[in-house]
């Protein structure tokens, strides 16, 4: 079994990805999600899910855009890691938008449905009787 990880006493270097080669593992790996095959694509990259959510809330953040081939790309504004966290805001608020639009969607439905089987019941004939 020959190895040149860190324990076989290899070379130890650390991997370092452009801007560019960031938000295309962010793509591939959120594609990846949606087929459920996310943690397949990690392990055949070679990444970690917390490097997917490091790089995730850089990009949200705007950081990752318009940055050039080893340009440093720093920590965090307090104005960037805030449009960052009103980003995610805006995304959970719309997500439980969506969830009580269908929700009162429904209940309309049942509302009318309701209201038929009660119109039914008092004005009409019986369905049982003919």
């Amino acid at each position: 079994m020959s190895s040149s990880g860190p324990r076989a006493g290899g070379p130890t270097r650390r991997r370092s990805y452009t801007p560019t080669q960031k938000l295309d593992f962010l793509v591939q790996y959120e594609a990846a999600v949606l087929s459920n095959e996310g943690g397949a694509f990690l392990r055949r990259e070679g990444l970690y899910s917390s490097q997917m959510t490091e790089w995730r809330r850089l990009r949200d953040a705007g950081v990752l855009e318009g940055k050039k081939a080893g340009e440093s790309i720093g920590r965090l504004s307090k104005d960037q890691a805030e449009i960052a966290r009103l980003r995610r805001q805006l995304e959970v608020t719309q997500g439980r938008l969506k969830t009580s639009e269908a929700a009162l969607g429904v209940l309309g439905k049942l509302h009318a449905l309701l209201e038929d089987l009660s119109e039914r019941e008092e004005g009409g004939p019986k369905p049982g009787k003919r």
